[in-house]
C-alpha cells in the first residue's frame, strides 16, 4: 500500500468520512489523483462513498471496517516496534524521552489541525 493511501486512511480514520475534494487538499494531492486512489481503495474494499445526509449533492468517502480494521493493525505495528526499541535505551534515555512527551503531544496536535485544514 502507498503512503498516501495509508495516510488517507488514518485520516479518515481520524476525521470520519470526507470529501475527495478535502482528502485531496490534506493529503497534498490532485482532486484526479485522490479519485483515482479512493477507486482503488474502494475495489479493495477499504473505503466506500456514501451520500451526505446533509446535502444530497455531497459524496462521502468513508472508512469501511476492513478499512479500520487495517488502522488499527499499522498502529499496532508501531506501537510493538517503538516497545521494542525503547526497550533498548538507557534509563536515562527513557525518562528523556518521557519529559519530552508532552511537547512531542502537542506537536502531534498541531500537526494534525495543519493536515485537516478548516473544519467543515
Amino acid at each position: 500500500m502507498s503512503l498516501t493511501s495509508a495516510a488517507t486512511l488514518a485520516t479518515l480514520d481520524r476525521t470520519g468520512p470526507r470529501r475527495i475534494t478535502d482528502l485531496a487538499a490534506v493529503e497534498g494531492v490532485t482532486q484526479p489523483a485522490m479519485t483515482a486512489l479512493v477507486r482503488v481503495m474502494e475495489q479493495s474494499g477499504l473505503v466506500e462513498r456514501r451520500g451526505d445526509a446533509s446535502d444530497k449533492r455531497v459524496t462521502l468517502v468513508c472508512l469501511t471496517e476492513a478499512g479500520a480494521s487495517y488502522v488499527r493493525t499499522r498502529r499496532q505495528a508501531g506501537v510493538h516496534a517503538f516497545e521494542r526499541l525503547i526497550g533498548e535505551l538507557t534509563g536515562d534515555e527513557v525518562e528523556a524521552l518521557v519529559a519530552a512527551l508532552p511537547a512531542l503531544n502537542h506537536l502531534a496536535e498541531l500537526e494534525s489541525q495543519d493536515r485537516e485544514g478548516p473544519k467543515q
